[in-house]
């Protein structure tokens, strides 16, 4: 079935969100070159393998859009934006550590290149740099939920791996997981345009909202590709999440309908994963996962989560209703299209 005509196709979403903040988005680009500057030469070479990688940019493009939605559109949300994504940036590098993950957006991961140890201090050196950008924009509330938005992907992480491999996982720690780990930055991102555009707490609550229902629509649809798209397309291994013991919403539907055998089935092989620990990678002789994917898809548990996702993208635009319309909120409704509309 087709979409409805007022879903706009993946190309258009994608043109209507990045498309007329071109411009912009090459400054953003800019600024944090200019922050791989160090006496380290590792941190130059390393940080152009992970800026050159392909990053949708997404993050700055929310600042950029919410900003100008609130009414600023200066020359402060190219340094905050800049910001967003360095930190982003260092919790991709983070990520692929704990994950063990050794492609990241279909290029080999930093940590496959030069190792643990050097992914991380260079992890560590953009958090500083985006932490500095920050703090010399000077605005307070900007430095406080930049600096929440760190905590909360440092809790949503730990979080997460408390439950690696665990059948017995809720929807609610779930939802508290990618809440923290995923929906926090986009909100963060969206909250700091609207604080540069000085709207009211509640204007600016509602822009919060936004990004943390895209966020989640977003981290949904991640979930779905993990089991329904093809390494080739994905840029990183198929069934990722279930080799790292990630029990995400289609495992996670699946395991509240399969039958007391098939349960048993998924959880003796999670707990084969399992005895891996930290020597599990991509490259391990694990358990075949494909009978797990099939279970999956008979109980729906991708369209499911797909269903759910486009219930947050809903509730995206809802919040940001009460703005009149703009460029600037149709690119924000795009982006939540664009959320759950990509393809990797």
């Amino acid at each position: 079935m087709p979409p409805p005509p007022s879903t706009p196709r993946r190309d258009e979403a994608f043109d209507l969100v990045f498309g007329r903040i071109a411009a912009s988005l090459e400054l953003v680009e800019h600024a944090m070159q200019e922050q791989l500057g160090s006496d380290a030469d590792l941190i130059s070479v390393l940080g152009e393998h992970v800026l050159s990688s392909g990053g949708k940019r997404l993050r700055p493009a929310l600042l950029l859009q919410s900003a100008e939605l609130c009414g600023y559109t200066g020359p402060r949300r190219i340094q905050i934006g800049a910001a967003i994504e360095l930190l982003h940036t260092a919790t991709l590098l983070h990520d692929d550590v704990v994950d063990l993950a050794d492609l990241r957006r279909g290029r080999p991961s930093a940590n496959a290149i030069w190792g643990n140890r050097r992914a991380v201090l260079s992890g560590d050196f953009f958090y500083a740099r985006a932490s500095s950008m920050v703090v010399e924009d000077g605005n307070t509330e900007i430095i406080e939920i930049f600096s929440s938005a760190i905590r909360r992907m440092a809790e949503g992480e730990l979080l997460q791996l408390q439950r690696s491999f665990d059948t017995t996982v809720t929807e609610a720690h779930y939802y508290d997981v990618i809440d923290r780990k995923s929906a926090a930055l986009l909100s963060s991102a969206c909250e700091a345009g609207a604080i540069l555009g000085g709207v009211t707490r509640g204007e600016r609550r509602r822009v919060a909202a936004f990004g943390r229902e895209l966020g989640l629509a977003f981290q949904l649809k991640d979930d779905a590709l993990d089991y329904n798209t093809s390494a080739s397309v994905l840029g990183k291994t198929q069934y990722a999440d279930l080799r790292e013991g990630k029990v995400t919403l289609p495992l996670l539907l699946t395991l509240k309908r399969a039958t007391n055998a098939e349960r048993e089935r998924i959880a003796v092989v999670l707990k084969a994963m399992g005895r891996h620990g930290d020597e599990l990678s991509a490259q391990a002789d694990l358990p075949d996962l494909v009978p797990i994917a099939d279970l999956i898809s008979r109980y729906h548990g991708i369209t499911d989560t797909l269903r759910r996702a486009d219930d947050h993208v809903k509730r995206a635009g809802e919040a940001i209703a009460v703005f009149p319309d703009s460029p600037a909120k149709q690119a924000l409704l795009a982006a939540a299209a664009f959320a759950v509309t990509r393809d990797r």
